[in-house]
């Protein structure tokens, strides 16, 4: 494990929040077949759906994704109809409670965000490409790990 002097940790850590506002596009637009922009921001709503689904079959709404966001309620809708129109997402009526509409991936929403998937690995394994075996398993742990504690801030933090 390397050890850093005080200035260098210091640097580190004043420099690791702009590294992370980097990550999002970059790579993922220099694949071949690239998805297009839109869809890129669609997958931000997209996976909120995707992984409440995946959460025990919990259910999500526009309200949701605007909690989730920390947006105002009718930016969510905006970017929810939009999805919409494009065919990724549809309404329905909750099973909890039917006065609620509920957000459900379509077909077509579930191959998006495999399509995504795919694409976030393409690119991890494009920029990691020269590095040692061993650093691209450490990377991808400690992000794993850091995402975990983040999502457990924001559980235990509502």
């Amino acid at each position: 494990m390397a050890k850093y002097d005080e200035a260098s940790a210091e640097h580190l850590l004043n420099t690791v929040g702009p590294a992370f506002s980097k990550l999002r596009r970059s790579a993922l637009l220099e694949l071949e077949n690239p998805l297009s922009t839109k869809d890129l921001s669609r997958t931000l709503v997209l996976n909120v759906v995707h992984e409440a689904e995946q959460d025990g079959g919990r259910e999500m709404t526009v309200g949701g994704i605007a909690e989730h966001f920390g947006n105002d309620p009718s930016v969510a809708s905006r970017m929810v109809s939009d999805c919409i129109k494009a065919g990724y997402l549809r309404r329905a009526a909750s099973q909890q409670d039917g006065r609620r509409t509920v957000l459900h991936l379509t077909p077509e929403g579930t191959e998006l965000m495999a399509r995504f998937r795919r694409h976030q690995r393409e690119a991890y394994e494009h920029v990691t490409a020269d590095w040692p075996e061993q650093e691209r398993l450490d990377l991808a742990r400690l992000m794993l790990k850091y995402v975990e504690s983040q999502e457990n801030l924001r559980s235990r933090n509502p």
